[in-house]
């Protein structure tokens, strides 16, 4: 009998065992181009914003007038007075920001000029406004002193009226500005973050959904936790996206709390099926995996993923001779189907077995040792290490979350990566992943935390 006569018969009788109506492998999902679907669900990116008192006062010594002048009615005329105020010493009470200084005011009375020392103190509430700007409401300047001479001019002429009001009118319109450092962690997460995954193109995208502010806290600056509320996902192959787009900061929303301390964002991994065949491949040896110590000559080449009704399927062809009581060519192929899971961030499929087409074929030719062995080299070729791509997912978000402006510092540092769930589509895998880090702002910066040198594991 030839070679492949012999295989044609045992192929046949394979068919015949299989089932009453032949064959019956894993049917294929439909063909679609369409990209593999993160569909992320909205998490937050939580960063804590404290402007410190040193911060705070710079800036409102620089908005606080420095000098003023004007004149006052006393006994029939027109008195001048001109005056200059000290450095600002900054405090809270009570839920307000408290601002006080000297003043040397030069005070024109009849007969003479005197040079009279004024107390002045700033009472406002500190308030993050819709336009990312830190302002003060409820302003009120109050300016006193001990000395009669000046005590006596102010119940005539409101001198103490005249320089608060200029004060307060300056105060009212200071603005902090913390556009520029949240528009820059704003447009670094809205732009893709490039994750290299061997010879495929995978991004990380944190798409910006809205930004939430929480209540004020006053302690030793002003404090309070700010949410960037994204859309995660890693997508294999990359959106075409238009990375040159500068996002537009959305309104700043102000709402009763945002949850505080370490927050959890859980990033959807999408990966196409091609994904887990190229991991395959790296297995095999100039494209083939010689697995049996019985039948040494057999290999297996050409893996091939795909879905079938929630469960992912592994095609396999098989080749080589077997030299046995007949002597054979082996060219067909098997199909082995299991459910993915994830078990130490690795991606496998524990179940993988053979097809019962598969299965009868290897023991019409007493290979049942092989079938065994077929299905454990499988279920290890097919394992895609997630742990490394995890770690560049937590270095990249962590390095892309962590930058300095003029303004202040951003500095976002990623603790720990979780894998959660796994779930089979037609087209592509999804992998959810839960990513639990921590984030900062600080203004000024030189008071920013530095990062550990090395990240947790």
């Amino acid at each position: 009998m030839r070679p492949r006569s012999a295989v044609a018969l045992l192929l046949a009788a394979s068919v015949v065992a299989c089932s009453r109506f032949g064959p019956v492998y894993p049917p294929r999902p439909a063909a679609s181009e369409d990209p593999p679907l993160a569909d992320p669900p909205p998490s937050r990116v939580v960063a804590h914003l404290a402007v410190t008192a040193a911060g705070l006062r710079e800036s409102l010594d620089g908005a606080a007038p420095r000098t003023g002048e004007g004149t006052f009615p006393l006994l029939g005329s027109d008195r001048r007075y001109t005056w200059e105020r000290g450095p600002l010493d900054v405090a809270f009470s009570q839920g307000r920001l408290v601002l006080t200084t000297k003043v040397q005011a030069h005070v024109a009375l009849p007969l003479k000029s005197v040079d009279v020392p004024l107390d002045l103190r700033i009472e406002a509430e500190p308030v993050v406004s819709a336009a990312y700007a830190v302002k003060l409401q409820s302003v009120d300047v109050h300016v006193a002193s001990t000395d009669s001479r000046i005590a006596f001019a102010d119940k005539i002429g409101g001198v103490y009226e005249k320089i608060a009001d200029a004060v307060a009118g300056r105060m009212k319109d200071f603005a902090f500005d913390l556009r520029p450092l949240l528009g820059g962690a704003y447009a670094r997460l809205a732009k893709p973050i490039d994750l290299p995954v061997g010879d495929a193109h995978a991004c990380a995208r944190l798409r910006v959904l809205d930004v939430e502010a929480g209540p004020t806290v006053l302690a030793d600056g002003i404090e309070k936790d700010v949410a960037l509320v994204v859309a995660p996902s890693i997508e294999m192959p990359c959106p075409d996206v238009n990375v040159d787009a500068e996002p537009d900061l959305p309104p700043l929303s102000n709402v009763a709390s945002v949850p505080a301390g370490p927050f959890t964002v859980t990033i959807p991994i999408a990966a196409r099926y091609d994904e887990l065949t190229r991991a395959m491949s790296a297995a095999f040896t100039d494209g083939k995996l010689y697995f049996s110590k019985d039948y040494p000559q057999i290999y297996l080449e050409k893996p091939e993923v795909y879905e079938s009704q929630g469960s992912v399927v592994l095609k396999l062809h098989i080749a080589g001779p077997v030299r046995s009581f007949v002597d054979a060519d082996l060219d067909g192929d098997l199909y082995l189907t299991g459910h993915p899971a994830v078990v130490d961030n690795e991606l496998r499929i524990p179940d993988l077995e053979p097809t019962i087409e598969t299965r009868n074929l290897l023991l019409s030719l007493k290979a049942a040792t092989s079938s065994d062995s077929i299905r454990d080299q499988a279920r290890a070729a097919l394992r895609l290490d997630l742990g490394e791509r995890l770690r560049d997912a937590r270095d990249k978000l962590g390095d892309e979350l962590t930058f300095g402006s003029d303004s202040g510092c951003f500095h976002g540092q990623v603790d720990r990566v979780e894998v959660t769930g796994i779930h089979a589509h037609a087209g592509y895998l999804r992998v959810y992943v839960a990513v639990t880090a921590q984030a900062r702002i600080t203004v000024p910066c030189g008071s920013a935390i530095p990062p550990p040198s090395t990240p947790p594991p």
